[in-house]
């Protein structure tokens, strides 16, 4: 009798501890920027100026041309599959091109929102340590294979910002953020500055940072597709219930609304 209770008792702690386990928790490996990320990095179609978009001129040594635009949405959406789906092994034979390809792929075509995969379930990639390592190897591979830029356009939830506007929905959103990071998983986000279009762009946000004392800001770390060389900062100021991100080439810093992408479907 006491048997049968004691084998009753494990399932039923056991299903309650898997209950317990936060989703995402399956890769429960931190997000590294030097080892999650692309090696190569996405461009803007239009330039900025002082927060004024307008069409790129030539080339500049201070802003090289990149021939690989539009693909914001498309690498912060891969980074965060390979970290869902794939796994990396030092061992074995190198992949051809072909069937590296078809394994890029592969990955990225699983619906992002989707449970994290189990070691034994991913798709593997031999004789490389991480993604930055096997992005800067064959770059052109995985630029041909993440996918198009130009569906990011007509995504359903970009109508968002034409009608959730207001400081309420950017709570919401922060409360979701950080849900998602104490969890253990990245979030997506797509920043805008509608109507005035200063910026229209899609980053991972990967964890938080440490507060200085009597900095009543919250500091977050991003990966921006556009900044290869460096983790990004955008943060959130509870007084004023806004997110504001960090300057760059092109965009003028400041001010920006967040929307969550690839959480769930038609998102």
């Amino acid at each position: 009798m006491f048997g049968t209770w004691g084998k009753l008792a494990g399932v039923w702690l056991s299903a309650l501890a898997a209950v317990a386990l936060p989703r995402g928790s399956a890769a429960a490996v931190e997000f590294r920027f030097d080892r999650d990320t692309f090696a190569f990095q996405n461009a803007t179609v239009l330039k900025y100026h002082d927060g004024i978009s307008f069409f790129r001129p030539k080339s500049e040594v201070s802003d090289p041309a990149n021939s690989y635009t539009r693909r914001c949405f498309v690498m912060t959406r891969t980074a965060m599959q390979f970290r869902k789906f794939a796994r990396f092994n030092t061992h074995g034979v190198p992949l051809n091109d072909q069937e590296l390809a078809r394994r890029i792929r592969a990955v990225a075509r699983r619906k992002p929102w989707l449970e994290v995969l189990p070691e034994n379930q991913r798709i593997v990639f031999p004789s490389y340590p991480n993604l930055r390592e096997i992005s800067k190897s064959h770059t052109q591979v995985f630029e041909n294979n993440i996918g198009s830029g130009f569906m990011s356009y007509f995504r359903p939830s970009n109508i968002r910002m034409v009608f959730l506007d207001s400081k309420g929905y950017q709570e919401k959103t922060h409360q979701n953020l950080d849900a998602s990071l104490a969890r253990g998983d990245t979030f997506v986000a797509f920043l805008t500055t509608y109507p005035k279009m200063s910026i229209n762009h899609a980053v991972l946000i990967y964890g938080r940072k440490k507060s200085r004392p009597g900095d009543e800001l919250e500091h977050y770390l991003v990966y921006d597709p556009n900044h290869a060389e460096a983790p990004r900062e955008l943060t959130w100021s509870p007084r004023e219930c806004a997110f504001a991100y960090q300057k760059d080439i092109d965009f003028i810093g400041g001010f920006v609304r967040v929307y969550q992408a690839y959480d769930k479907p038609l998102q």
